[in-house]
């Protein structure tokens, strides 16, 4: 197996709100996430990226998502999850380019495809435990999340294994 260099990740939570989609059923919470400590910032970092939170909810808003679910949003990526129109009790994910919501393929070349970093598998837990918790979509939104920081402390460990066996 050839392993791929990977970059630090630090991500945060830098914000948190409920988007409500025109057609008046459709709701989403939007988890604002950043990558600080690298590189370009401009484009891991909603602080320092050229556009807003704003500009993207009301890209979001038009974009015709619809269903109750949640969006992982970083400047550079965005998922967006919903629990399954066809099976309720199973999440449905979309990637996309942030900057303007293109559709994003996250398949690799062996045939797997790439669930979620640190930052969305946890985000994804919570929102799984607080959808199997509610009697209803309203109780569901009204949980607000827990965790904000999520610190890998080694993004090479794969490599030094692999490298040493």
């Amino acid at each position: 197996m050839r392993i791929a260099a990977c970059r630090p990740y630090h991500a945060q939570t830098v914000g948190r709100t409920i988007v409500r989609m025109p057609e008046g059923k459709s709701v989403f919470r939007i988890h604002y996430l950043s990558i600080v400590g690298r590189d370009k910032p401009e484009r891991y970092e909603w602080q320092h990226c050229p556009l807003t939170q704003d500009d993207f909810e009301t890209a979001f808003r038009l974009g015709g998502h619809e269903g109750i679910g949640f969006v992982t949003a970083f400047p550079h990526v965005t998922k967006v999850f919903r629990f399954s129109p066809y099976m309720e009790t199973v999440m449905d994910v979309r990637e996309f380019h942030t900057e303007d919501m293109r559709p994003l393929d996250s398949a690799r070349g062996d045939g797997s495809h790439e669930f979620a970093c640190y930052a969305e598998a946890i985000i994804a837990a919570e929102e799984y435990h607080a959808w199997a918790r509610a009697a209803t979509v309203e109780e569901y939104l009204a949980h607000e999340g827990g965790k904000t920081d999520f610190p890998v402390f080694s993004n090479a460990k794969l490599a030094l294994y692999w490298q040493q066996t």
